[in-house]
This record gives structure tokens, C-alpha cells and sequence, in this order.
């Protein structure tokens, strides 16, 4: 907002201006309107004045940009006008002058023509609204070979570079009136082969396949800034993903400090601070700040949209908001920015010349001193120097210093792990060095061995540290032999230390993820976000994370694997909460619950828009899904699959209305198969849940989907007791507020209808004995099986709904809670089954074959459940088994 000024701030900055820019006074004499109002403090006044309407474009652009240079400049000196209002107007101004050159230059060329087909992006500090005073504009034209406007015979190529040689004389040329704008056209692909303009296609691809890691940087700042909007919008899109790369980057550090090095190699006289300091380029200067700044977008911009402001100030705002930089560094690079950019302005606004360098003699920095309102040099200086070195600072800190490596000749190398707290180094020595050899391809390329030697002595210390270090380096050996590139994950893990102490405990503890990691690296993405290690936030918000596209063309199978990566960066997520201890087991099965619920209503939801798109709607009818087992009873463990029942409400005989109808049933039998599909078949983003169909009406024998009230009748004539017993943790996961209560209000009708408590206990009996004879315990740990497992619970808790209509909850906790109220369950039962299910939870991540864990991971799966050791934890499971087994037993004598 533009601050009120009285015509004294006015007056001052005018004679400022006077005494120390000739370029500035020369302009007040030019535009003796534009001056009476700023000397009247009429600022909105002077800038509209500053306007010109001439006839010429060429003449009207070049008026009118030192017109405004004179308004701006003055108001900035007056401090009327911030830093941020000042750039702001600034590349305002530049993006009309190029749209009023476009338009000129297809007139000329093409009368009558529309202007499209051609469009210019910006990037630097236009791209970023940015502007300075005296900048360059950094621009890439694109054309459009099927749209752009050319004369007869005349090749779209050739149309565009004369185009664009045309647009650059308008703005550039210097006449008796100035110029406007100088235009750099070198940040556009390889631009000592390529034309001047480039076919939007051709860039495409070039980004796609062949761009370098400066090019990323460059494009954070990119926007359509003058020409054809949609075509414009159309090549950032499509470029979006080599910008913002979804997997974290930390590789982008060193590509940046790279880009840094050099250039303060190339300029290495401005890099003293002091006369001469070039404020742009020099150590601790402008350039620092903005490459410190996009270092962190690159990083997590792919991940957090709300990062990725163009604007250095603003994106340094969202990145303090987000957590990921400090306040005090926030406000101290803030801070520096303004002052920094407002000296450069300062040098600029002297002879409006491009320069970013105090000036060396002291009577010229004394000048520029003066038209900032500083007594002379020293005191610009002395506002300089702190801002300066605090950048310097906190850039620096960036890279870490110099990297310690660990030894490459192996006595040393077998010291320094026995330091590191390797009780069998030599088994470490043989594995490390098996790395160097370069077998493995993660390992082949230069880059990636440098990064590789960065992150070892991290690595070894996180490892030595576990509670099996041979076994977890082991699995990152693995983890190594599948990579197809190791470089980004190297980096990552030099870069996040606590990230790999996590890796450490999940390649001691846990095969299942240990296998994901090496499918899936980016999934260690996720971890560094605190966050990851809250509970799941509820269903509804879970499902509109899972379901928001990254991208404007997104088709069906691309919505699969986007799906597919969120949801399993949560499920790994959960995972990783058991091993590290940082979640309740009980707590973590309902966050697997509720992320398998989400996922359910994000890709049903995704399956039926794609089949309604064939077979339109069916009136009055819409798909329901019943979750039956650990999903109807909201406790999932990170290996459970998923008992669904396909269900529609409304009539058989009601037909959808889409170009290929189909009649009720035939539509929903075809749907349900769709989203078990999208549900449970692996997509190059890898698998997501096994679904079970098998508990609907007749079993396998039976229709896929069935009517509501074809289920209610089948439920009432013709369901077995098991059929029964397993309604009993129904619960309905997908379908309207009212399709569900209407599946659940059926649910209840069945459950509370009366049953012989003679015959369910015998049939219960019956089936507990069948399973017993053909499905024994997997392991001598199967927490499931076996007497007194969780089988056992299961089936004594159902008979007991079923035969008093007491707790009649899909959920066991609260259903053992009500029948222990009322005296039908002992009060051990509700401990016996939070312990066992704890130690279910762990084991499918610690011992997914049923077996006793390992030593080292016994400790872990003890504290996990309460307990201090493993023996005190065996002794506990040993009871409630026995609570459970008399429990049981108790009802199957009646």
C-alpha cells in the first residue's frame, strides 16, 4: 500500500535526486508534469501522468518507462513506496510494454491479425515481479506453429524469429527517446544453436529430457508474462514437473552451491566487502538470498504448492510459515533483502546504468550514500556490513562445511568402526567395501559414489547404533542393489541425520518396510516432515488428500498411482510411528483403518466417475460398500487385506442413463469389480490392499453386488451363523450419509433380530473346531490362532452379541466393554485384548512370518506393548491367552 507523503518527503527526495542522479534530473526536466505533482506530493497524480499516448508505439513504451522511472524513483527516496510496491510497478510496467510490442509487432507484420499464438515468459527478477530500476528482462518466446499469425508462404519459424527480432527492437533499440527495456534472451535452451523463438513443443521436450539443474532454479521464477495467456499456462504445466519434483531434493544443494561457486569465481573482485562490493553477486549479497531461498523450494516445493511463490520475500514468508527455515533467519535474510536491493536501486538510480557494485572511488560512493540520505560511504557501509555478513552466514551453513569421510584404506576403515561401536567390524568392513567395488548401478556413475562417500559416516553411525547393525546395513545393501539411482537418496540422507537413525531402526526391525524402501526410496520422503508421525487426521480429510490430482490432465491411471503413493506414504509412515516407538500399536491400527477408508472412498469415488462416463447413472441407486473384519472394526494392522461386500440401494429393474445403459444389477456387478481393481491391482506406483469378497451373500458362489434389500432377505432366510458372526464388525465404509445409514440400519435389524443361542453356540462351536483341524497356527508366535489367540476372543465375543444383543459395536474394545458391564465377559478380557492386539500390530511389521522376532527386536516389541522386557512380555501374553482360551471355553460348554 502506497504511504501518504507530504509535499516536504517530496521535495527532499527531489533535491536529493537533483544534487546526486544526473540521470534522474535530466528525467524531471523532461516530464515537467510528473515533477510539479511529485513536487506537489501527488504521487497517483504523477504516475498517471507518466502515461504516454503517443501514436508510435516505439516512442509511447520509451516515454512512458522513464516517465515512470522519474515517478517511482522519487516516490521510492521520499518513502512512499515500499521495496516490494516499488518492483511490484516496476514489472507491471514491463509486462505492458511487451503486450504493447506484441500487438504492435503483429500489426505491422500481419494487419489485422490476432495477437496469439506467441507468448513470453518471464524468469529472473520479472518473473518474480521483482524488477530493479536498470534490470535486464529475462524472457523465452514461444510460439505456437499452428496459431501464429504469419504472411503468406512464410514458415512458422521463420514468422516467429521475425516476430520476435521485432519485439525486441520496439523495447530495446535506443532512439532519441531512450529505450524501454533491455531483453536477455540467453536463458532460453541452448541458446547459442537455438532461434531466437521456440516452437512451445520443442521446449517441452527439451525440459523434459535434456535440461540442466540451473534451468530448475531459473524456471521457480517463471510466468506468463506478455502474448498468448493459454499458451503460456499451457508450456508451465506441462514443464511443472521438472520444476517441483514430488520426491524431496536435496541434491538441489549442491547443484545451487555449485551455480554459487562459480559465479563468485567468475566475479572475484566484488566478493571483499568494502568499495567495489558487487551487492548482486558478491559473498552475502542478493544472489546468496534468492539461491538460499529456492535451495528450500527445490527441496520441498514438489511437496508443499503453497512454497513455490515466485517472489523471493514472499517465498521466504511461506517458508518461516511452514517450518522449514527459523524466524530469526527469515527476518534476517528479509531484512538484508530490502536493504541490499534498495543500495542496488540506489547505484541504479544514478545514472541509470545496469550495475550492482559500490563504486570503488570514494567521492561516487559518498554520491550514492547521499541519494539514500546517509551522511557519506562509511555510514552506507556501516548499513551494509551486518546485512551482508549475516547472509554470508547463513548461506554457508547451507552445505555443512567440509564432509568427513570415512577411511578408504581397510585397517583404518576397520578402526574406525570399532570407534563408531561395531561389535563385528570386519562383517561392516566386507559389506562397505563390497559397496565401494561399484557392483551395484545405484553405484556406477562418479556423482553418485561422491554422494554415496558423503553419507557413509552418517550411515555407519545411525547403523552402529541398531540394534542389529549387521542386519540393517545388510538390508541397505539390498536396498542399494535395486536403486536405479542412488544419488537423491545419498543426499537426503546426509542432509537429515535423524532420517537416518529412523532407516537404521526400520532396516533392524522391519522387512516389510525395508522391502518398500527399496521399491520405493521416496517413501523416506515423508518422514522428514514432523507431522508424519501424528496420528492420521480424520476420514473425510484423509480422502480429499488422497483424491487432490497433481495435475490439470490427469487421466484414470495416473489417479491410480497417485493414489497408490499417498496412501502408502501413509501406511509406510504408520509403520515407521511402531518402529521408532513414536505411536500406540492400538492408536496406529486405527490410523491403518482409517487410511484404507479413505483410500476406499478416494478410488471408488474415482472408479465410478470413469464407468458412469460409459454407462451414465443408474436413478434412485448407488453403490455401498460394507467393510467387514479388521476393517469394519477400525483396527487394521500394516499387513491386513480388506472383507468388502458389494451392495446397491434401489430397484433390480431400474436402468442407468449413460450412452451404453445397463440394467441395475448388470451395472453394479460390472462396477464392483472396477474398484476392487483400483483398489487391490498393482500400478507403477506398486500395490495397495488385497480385497476378500468372499463373506457376501452364498459366498463365492453369489453375485459380486447385491440389492439392499436382497442382502436384508438373504440375511434373514437363508445367512449361515458364521454369516452372522461376521456382521457383527460391519460397518458401512462407502456410500451417501443416507445409503449408509440405510446399510447400517439393515445391519442392525439383523444383528438384533433373535437368535437360539443353542444353535449359535453349536455352529460356533462346529466352525471353531473346522478351523482348528485345517488352518494350524503359522508360527509359535501366531497371536491370531492357536487357543487362547485372538480367534478365540473373536468368536466368544460374536456368539455372545449375537445370543444377548448386548454390544452390538463392530468395534471389539467397545463391544468386550458393554458385555464386561453386564457381567458377561470378566474384567481380564479388555487388557488381554489391547496386549495381544498390540503384539499383532508389531509383529506383522517385526515378525510377519509368525515367528518369534529376532533378539534385537524384542526389546522394541516389548516397550511397544507396556512391557519391560521380552520376558516379562511373554509372561503377560501367556496369561491373557489363558484368560481368552477360559473364556471361550466357558461358552462352548453351554
Amino acid at each position: 500500500m502506497i504511504e501518504t507523503r507530504t509535499e516536504r518527503d517530496f521535495a527532499a527526495a527531489l533535491a536529493r535526486a537533483r544534487a546526486c542522479s544526473p540521470f534522474l534530473a535530466l528525467e524531471s526536466e523532461r516530464f515537467p508534469e510528473v515533477t510539479a505533482r511529485l513536487e506537489a506530493g501527488d504521487l497517483a497524480g504523477a504516475l498517471a501522468a507518466a502515461e504516454d499516448s503517443s501514436d508510435d508505439p516505439a516512442r509511447a513504451v520509451r516515454r512512458t518507462r522513464s516517465a515512470h522511472a522519474l515517478a517511482l524513483g522519487i516516490a521510492d527516496l521520499a518513502g512512499a513506496m515500499s521495496l516490494e510496491e516499488v518492483t511490484a510497478a516496476l514489472s507491471s510496467l514491463a509486462d505492458r510494454t511487451l503486450e504493447t510490442a506484441i500487438a504492435a509487432a503483429v500489426a505491422e507484420r500481419t494487419p489485422g491479425e490476432a495477437a496469439r499464438g506467441f507468448a513470453i515468459i518471464a524468469l529472473g527478477k520479472l518473473g518474480g515481479g521483482e524488477l530493479n530500476y536498470s534490470s535486464d528482462v529475462d524472457l523465452i518466446f514461444l510460439f505456437d506453429p499452428e496459431t501464429l499469425p504469419r504472411k503468406p508462404r512464410e514458415e512458422p519459424i521463420q514468422a516467429a524469429v521475425r516476430l520476435s527480432n521485432r519485439i525486441v527492437e520496439l523495447v530495446q533499440a535506443r532512439t532519441e527517446d531512450g529505450y524501454a527495456f533491455r531483453v536477455d534472451l540467453r536463458l532460453r535452451p541452448s541458446p547459442e544453436v537455438t532461434p531466437v523463438a521456440l516452437p512451445v513443443n520443442a521446449a517441452i521436450s527439451h525440459y523434459e529430457s535434456s535440461a540442466l539443474p540451473w534451468e530448475r532454479a531459473a524456471f521457480i521464477r517463471a510466468r506468463a508474462c506478455a502474448g498468448d495467456a493459454a499458451l503460456g499456462r499451457y508450456f508451465l504445466e506441462a514443464i511443472h514437473p521438472f520444476v517441483w519434483r514430488r520426491s524431496l531434493d536435496f541434491g538441489a544443494i549442491g547443484e545451487i552451491q555449485a551455480m554459487s561457486h562459480l559465479i563468485r569465481d567468475h566475479y572475484a573482485g566484488g566478493q571483499a566487502f568494502g568499495p567495489g562490493f558487487d551487492l548482486k553477486r558478491g559473498r552475502g549479497g542478493i544472489r546468496e538470498i534468492e539461491f538460499f531461498v529456492q535451495i528450500h523450494q527445490l527441496i520441498h516445493g514438489g511437496r508443499e504448492p503453497e512454497l513455490r511463490s515466485p517472489s523471493t520475500l514472499a517465498a521466504l514468508a511461506a517458508l518461516q510459515r511452514a517450518d522449514r527455515i527459523a524466524p530469526h533467519v527469515a527476518d534476517s535474510l528479509a531484512a538484508a533483502y530490502r536493504i541490499e536491493r534498495t543500495i542496488e536501486h540506489r547505484l541504479q538510480m544514478v545514472d541509470d546504468r545496469q550495475t550492482h557494485a559500490l563504486p570503488r572511488a570514494g567521492d561516487a560512493l559518498d554520491n550514492v550514500a547521499r541519494l539514500h540520505g546517509l551522511p557519506d560511504g562509511a555510514a552506507l557501509l556501516a548499513l551494509l556490513r551486518p546485512q551482508v555478513e549475516a547472509v554470508s552466514a547463513f548461506y554457508d551453513r547451507l552445505g555443512g562445511g567440509e564432509e568427513a569421510r570415512l577411511p578408504l584404506d581397510g585397517e583404518a576403515l576397520t578402526a574406525a568402526l570399532v570407534k563408531a561401536g561395531f561389535a563385528d567390524p570386519a562383517a561392516a568392513r566386507t559389506r562397505i567395501e563390497d559397496w565401494r567395488s561399484g557392483k551395484a548401478r545405484s553405484l556406477r556413475s562418479p556423482a553418485a559414489r561422491d554422494a554415496f562417500e558423503a553419507m557413509l559416516p552418517v550411515l555407519v553411525e545411525a547403523f552402529a547404533g541398531a540394534s542389529d547393525p549387521n542386519q540393517a546395513m545388510n538390508r541397505f545393501g539390498d536396498l542399494i542393489e535395486r536403486l536405479p539411482s542412488g544419488i537423491n537418496l545419498f543426499r537426503l540422507l546426509v542432509a537429515r541425520p535423524a532420517l537416518t537413525q529412523q532407516l537404521g531402526a526400520i532396516l533392524s526391525h522391519a522387512p516389510p518396510l525395508a522391502d518398500q524402501i527399496g521399491l520405493r526410496p521416496a517413501l523416506l520422503d515423508g518422514l522428514i516432515d514432523a507431522s508424519a508421525f501424528d496420528p492420521p487426521p480424520d476420514v473425510p480429510a484423509l480422502a480429499e488428500e488422497f483424491a487432490r490430482p497433481d495435475r490439470d490432465d490427469e487421466d484414470y491411471q495416473l489417479l491410480l498411482d497417485r493414489v497408490r503413493r499417498r496412501v502408502n506414504e501413509r501406511r509406510f509412515a504408520l509403520g515407521a510411528q511402531l518402529v521408532t516407538g513414536a505411536g500406540d500399536p492400538i492408536e496406529v491400527a486405527r490410523g491403518y483403518a482409517r487410511v484404507a477408508e479413505a483410500a476406499i472412498q478416494a478410488l471408488a469415488d474415482a472408479a465410478i466417475a470413469d464407468f458412469e462416463a460409459r454407462h451414465g447413472r443408474v436413478p434412485g441407486s448407488e453403490l455401498l460398500i460394507l467393510g467387514l473384519g479388521r476393517l469394519g472394526g477400525s483396527a487394521l494392522t500394516h499387513a491386513s487385506d480388506l472383507d468388502l461386500i458389494y451392495l446397491f440401494s434401489g430397484t433390480h429393474e431400474a436402468e442407468s442413463d449413460g450412452p451404453k445403459p445397463l440394467r441395475a444389477t448388470d451395472y453394479f456387478n460390472r462396477l464392483a469389480p472396477r474398484v476392487t481393481a483400483a483398489l487391490s491391482v498393482a500400478t507403477a506406483a506398486g500395490p495397495l490392499y488385497e480385497v476378500d469378497t468372499r463373506l457376501r451373500p452364498s459366498g463365492a458362489d453369489g453375485m459380486l453386488a447385491v440389492s439392499l434389500d436382497s442382502f436384508a432377505a438373504y440375511q434373514a432366510d437363508r445367512a449361515w451363523t458364521f454369516e452372522h458372526m461376521a456382521l457383527t464388525r460391519g460397518r458401512p465404509v462407502y456410500g451417501s450419509p443416507e445409503g449408509r445409514a440405510a446399510l447400517a440400519a439393515t445391519v442392525a435389524g439383523v444383528l438384533r433380530a433373535p437368535h437360539d443361542p443353542a444353535r449359535v453356540v453349536a455352529d460356533a462351536v462346529a466352525m471353531r473346531a473346522e478351523m482348528n483341524a485345517h488352518k494350524p497356527p503359522a508360527g509359535p508366535f501366531d497371536i491370531k490362532l492357536g487357543p487362547g489367540g485372538l480367534v478365540d476372543l473373536e468368536f466368544a465375543i460374536q456368539v455372545l452379541q449375537l445370543t444377548s444383543g448386548i454390544g452390538l459395536t463392530p468395534r471389539l474394545g467397545e463391544a468386550i466393554t458393554d458385555l464386561a458391564a453386564t457381567g458377561l465377559a470378566g474384567p481380564q478380557i479388555a487388557p488381554a485384548m489391547r496386549l495381544l492386539t498390540r503384539i499383532l500390530v508389531m509383529l506383522r511389521l517385526v515378525a510377519p512370518g509368525a515367528d518369534i522376532p529376532a533378539p534385537p527386536s524384542r526389546a522394541l516389541v516389548a516397550r511397544a506393548c507396556g512391557l519391560d522386557d521380552w520376558d516379562a512380555l511373554v509372561a503377560a501374553h501367556d496369561r491373557a491367552r489363558a484368560d481368552i482360551a477360559a473364556l471361550w471355553a466357558g461358552i462352548a460348554r453351554r
